[in-house]
């Protein structure tokens, strides 16, 4: 017996079976979007952008959001057996770039968080070499990264002075006034390191220590958030005003933050961080996803109800207008959506017969937060979203689409530089460098990790013998997915990914297929079935 009732859904029945409807096909007044505001604005806004069409069609919508990312070489196209594919519209060679597509939500990892210091919102990594070795040494020394989680609030113990750095403010390419000092720190690396002397940690972040040659590896000066918090950085200007226009005006804990309830809003992330079910099954994997698609729809909403005039009489305190948020909705109604209790893979250790009391806690869990996510930016005109309907969707849709989000470290390329170099060069090098590549341990140099939904590749069909992958090459150095060609694929030809390991035996690749509510019948599967 379901024993879980949220009022929401009774009282918004009907708004929420609309926000939950597909996109319609029908014939539909579209209105364009001219050339000259995609160049405009295009990278300022490339999550939201999409959303200037308010009443077109599905398939002139994804014409204009492949517009927007200038990969015009692709269609997307109904098809009868999988819904939407992502077809050819031009032919590629191996190794071509597919597509690259900017997420509409996403998130780097709570644990990753203690080892790379990105841009909250494009995900670049910022501020200098230093910063981000000296950053990760001091929340070992915290021993923050013995947990499995990383607290939101210990990136507030970094010292100020990592934010507003230039990299390229100093002249003097010297690092080091003594260099023996940090030669005799010199051990025998391990998993976690040699610490290093506490100044000396506190010198790289501040930028006082300059290690040798790092200046051939700039990265972006480090912009604090609009709102003062001490959680979400920037690469520039542009991303720390596009995160808070679309996403973090609401979601921050700073003093011009526009949150209905700041505490309520640290109750909420702490709850779900603190929430483990079966091992590594978190609420944390979703928070972020949850907290930017929710704010993202409402910030949408009340852009839109400023836009009509005060005598429309459209819209009054308090009452939702359906018709705004569905606009508002738009981008999230795209995606393949399912109640997240019901598409959640069943845990190993949870026997069959325990299925619906598994799935059970699961929706009760969800309900839970729920509560708090509500206390802590609730809307009373955007109501329905903050139904339980609602949030298991949200959900589902990200566990069934969404793609990991990798950017490489420069601190692997910039150890490597230095161990590429003449002889003579690295041996002097090497009495600064090696003590901090001692102290950082095996684990010297890991990439930015997360989890996205990316608009697009999330139309891509699954195939066992896929033509294109996500791959990252050298130049990609942000949070958009890069979907790269595996072998020549023809005009009209659908390109197709892979979801899962495709060298697995066909017998395991079935069982994992089943999460997404399919059986694979590509080539390939009919080949290998007994």
């Amino acid at each position: 017996m379901d024993t879980v009732f949220c009022p929401i859904d009774a009282y918004f029945a009907d708004e929420i079976s609309a926000l939950l409807q597909p996109p319609p096909s029908a014939q539909a007044q579209a209105i364009s979007l001219s050339h000259s505001l995609v160049q405009n604005y295009a990278y300022i806004l490339p999550r939201e952008v999409f959303n200037f069409f308010p009443f077109c069609k599905t398939q002139e919508y994804f014409d204009q959001l492949i517009t927007t990312r200038g990969c015009t070489g692709l269609k997307v196209k109904q098809n009868g057996a999988h819904g939407k594919g992502v077809y050819a519209d031009a032919d590629f060679r191996e190794g071509d770039l597919v597509l690259k597509d900017q997420m509409l939500a996403g998130s780097q990892h709570s644990a990753n968080k203690i080892d790379c210091l990105v841009c909250s919102f494009c995900f670049r990594f910022i501020g200098t070499i230093e910063v981000q070795i000296g950053r990760k040494l001091y929340l070992q020394d915290l021993g923050v990264a013995a947990n499995n989680e990383c607290d939101r609030q210990t990136l507030a113990h970094i010292p100020k002075k990592t934010c507003q750095i230039n990299s390229s403010d100093s002249e003097d390419d010297s690092y080091v006034k003594d260099p023996t000092s940090m030669e005799e720190c010199a051990s025998t690396s391990s998993k976690y390191g040699t610490p290093l002397p506490k100044e000396i940690v506190e010198s790289l972040m501040t930028g006082e220590l300059v290690l040798p040659y790092s200046k051939q590896f700039p990265l972006p000066s480090v912009i604090s958030c609009l709102g003062g918090c001490r959680e979400a950085f920037y690469c520039s200007q542009l991303c720390a005003e596009a995160d808070w226009d679309l996403f973090h005006s609401l979601l921050c804990t700073g003093a011009r933050s526009k949150s209905s309830d700041k505490e309520a809003l640290l109750k909420f992330l702490q709850h779900a961080n603190g929430k483990a079910l079966n091992h590594d099954l978190l609420l944390a994997n979703f928070v972020d996803f949850l907290l930017q698609v929710v704010s993202f729809t409402i910030l949408k909403y009340r852009k839109l109800k400023a836009s009509y005039p005060e005598d429309q009489g459209k819209c009054t305190a308090g009452n939702c207008d359906l018709s705004l948020l569905s606009e508002a909705w738009k981008p999230v109604s795209m995606g393949y959506k399912i109640r997240w209790w019901e598409c959640i893979a069943l845990p190993d250790d949870v026997d069959s017969c325990d299925e619906a009391a598994f799935r059970m806690q699961i929706k009760e869990l969800a309900f839970t937060s729920l509560q708090l996510l509500k206390a802590a930016i609730f809307d009373k005109e955007c109501e329905p979203l903050f139904s339980l309907e609602i949030y298991g969707h949200i959900i589902g849709m990200f566990e069934l689409n969404n793609l990991d989000l990798v950017v490489a470290s420069p601190v692997e390329d910039y150890f490597l530089y230095i161990d590429d170099l003449p002889q003579s060069e690295k041996k002097e090098a090497e009495r600064v460098t090696r003590p901090v590549l001692d102290a950082l341990g095996d684990d010297y140099s890991i990439c930015c990790q997360g989890t996205a939904f990316f608009p697009l590749q999330s139309c891509m069909n699954h195939s066992c013998h896929p033509n294109a992958r996500a791959f990252k090459r050298e130049e990609d150095r942000d949070g958009q997915a890069t979907i790269v060609a595996l072998r020549s694929i023809s005009k009209g030809e659908e390109v197709t990914i892979s979801y899962i390991d495709e060298d697995l035996p066909c017998e395991e690749r079935q069982a994992m297929l089943a999460d997404y509510g399919f059986r694979c019948r590509c080539q390939k599967c009919l080949e290998e079935e007994p």
